[in-house]
């Protein structure tokens, strides 16, 4: 008995120093990192951005629009003709054109439209508080099952030491002839199946962690050790308590909420389509025109000019044959002179961005919607059903959280209630096995009889240790149902 006792110890100790190796974990640590990098979760967060752009975008809808345009065009210097005449430049044009355009509307739509998107804002935050109490029930859960797993799995180590000394025990005794060597063997098979039993749990440790490293959203360290403990402690809460928490507090009730309210506001948005819409129109715009050759101009210009004189000399002869007035003086007047050429120059070089500005216009209008086809009583069909949608699916929930929160309770209690009675039938369990193998040193039964007693200590143990993690996940699931934390 000294020897199985200081053989326990030496385990522990080696355990104990062989898992300070590699990084430790901590509860909280691990949920910072799950809302950082789970993805789902994530997602919730892009929801808010959209969400929050959307609100943007609706405050847009009540500014103003304006919009600017610059073009530039060519014409090659052709004539062309409709109805037999010629029209046209005989030299290539070029031409720009510019224009700023300011338009405003409002309508009930639009001035709902912030109050729609803010409440769709809120129940967009609110889902995300949702997701992060869920994501963090699942990782206290998956970190309760890491530990559930190693702590199984240090259990069946030391009832390897065990079961080694049983094997020492029964040789020492066949040797002295006190045993025979069938139970030898049977001592053989028993450290063997235990062997068998730490390989399974030792995989079993691992495949949680993988599932835990899943749920935070990162590549699982080497080594890795989970560091939180929980005490095993009698609920000090009672169930209207947390019923009241639960309604009050609860995330996805909370979101749920958000969504019935969105959803009151867009049956209002909706029957806001049989309202009138103003709109304003204003602004200016500029264009210009050059010939590339400038000469052609002028040469038109000139001969303009001169064919004007001509005929005014031809009035004039006319005038004087019918005894009237001359108008030679005027008629000399008329005279294409350099000065004009380079006005002509100087007018032909507006391109690319000396714009000759169109009138200034303005234009105010109200529309009133008479028929659309019956797609404005569509639009408000839908938006009352899904109000309607987002009420049932509140009370569906509140119904539920009574009934989770009530069975979390319950089972909580009841987990509580079974650890300790658990704890009970493992002392037992573990007195009955010294006693038996004490009984087998000095020959008072058989190593069947030492089996068995073992076989009861591992179940018992086992149950005790199970016991204990269903009430940490009990209490888990508790403070998921009300959606804070109770201890």
């Amino acid at each position: 008995m000294r020897r199985l006792s200081i053989a326990v110890i030496s385990f522990f100790a080696v355990s104990t120093a062989h898992a300070q190796v590699g990084p430790s974990l901590p509860l909280d640590e691990a949920i910072q990192l799950a809302t950082r990098n789970n993805p789902q979760y994530l997602q919730t967060t892009t929801s808010q951005q959209r969400a929050s752009a959307a609100v943007r975008s609706a405050y847009g809808n009540l500014l103003p629009s304006a919009t600017t345009s610059f073009g530039s065009s060519y014409r090659e210097g052709r004539p062309q003709f409709f109805g037999g005449q010629s029209f046209g430049s005989s030299s290539d044009v070029l031409s720009s054109s510019a224009g700023v355009d300011v338009s405003f509307s409002l309508s009930r739509q639009q001035l709902l439209g912030p109050g729609l998107q803010k409440a769709n804002l809120r129940a967009a935050e609110a889902d995300a508080s949702s997701a992060a109490a869920t994501l963090r029930a699942n990782v206290i859960t998956q970190y309760l099952n890491v530990l559930q797993a190693q702590a199984r799995a240090d259990f069946q180590d030391t009832l390897l030491l065990s079961t080694q000394a049983q094997l020492a025990l029964a040789q020492a005794r066949q040797q002295v002839g006190a045993a025979n060597l069938v139970d030898v063997r049977r001592a053989e098979v028993q450290v063997g199946q235990q062997r068998v039993a730490i390989l399974r749990e030792r995989n079993a440790v691992e495949v949680e962690k993988l599932r835990l490293f899943q749920q935070i959203g990162v590549d699982q360290p080497a080594d890795v050790r989970l560091t939180t403990t929980f005490a095993v402690e009698e609920p000090n809460v009672q169930l209207d308590q947390v019923m009241e928490m639960a309604r009050q507090q609860n995330p996805a009730l909370l979101a749920l909420r958000s969504r019935e309210r969105a959803a009151d506001v867009g049956v209002s948005s909706a029957r806001a389509a049989y309202l009138p819409t103003l709109s304003m129109r204003t602004g200016v715009d500029g264009f210009t025109s050059q010939n590339t050759d400038v000469n052609s101009l002028i040469a038109q210009q000139e001969a303009q000019t001169n064919s004007s004189r001509r005929s005014c000399f031809t009035t004039d002869s006319i005038r004087r044959g019918a005894g009237l007035p001359s108008i030679a003086g005027q008629c000399n007047s008329i005279q294409f002179t350099p000065e004009v050429a380079a006005l002509i120059r100087d007018g032909n070089s507006a391109f690319p961005l000396n714009f000759t500005r169109s009138p200034l216009s303005f234009s105010v209008g109200l529309s009133v919607p008479l028929f659309d086809g019956f797609q404005r009583e569509q639009r408000v069909q839908e938006a009352s059903a899904s109000r309607l949608d987002a009420r049932y699916r509140v009370r569906e929930l509140e119904l539920r959280l009574t009934a989770d929160v009530t069975s979390s309770y319950r089972n909580l209690v009841t987990a509580y209630q079974t650890v300790r009675l658990q704890e009970q039938n493992s002392v037992a369990a573990r007195e009955a096995q010294l006693l038996a193998q004490e009984r087998f040193r000095v020959g008072a039964n058989t190593f069947v009889d030492v089996t068995q007693a073992r076989s009861e200590y591992e179940r018992a143990e086992t149950d005790r240790i199970n016991a204990i993690y269903d009430y940490h996940k009990a209490f888990a699931a508790l403070e998921a149902a009300v959606g804070r934390q109770l201890r």
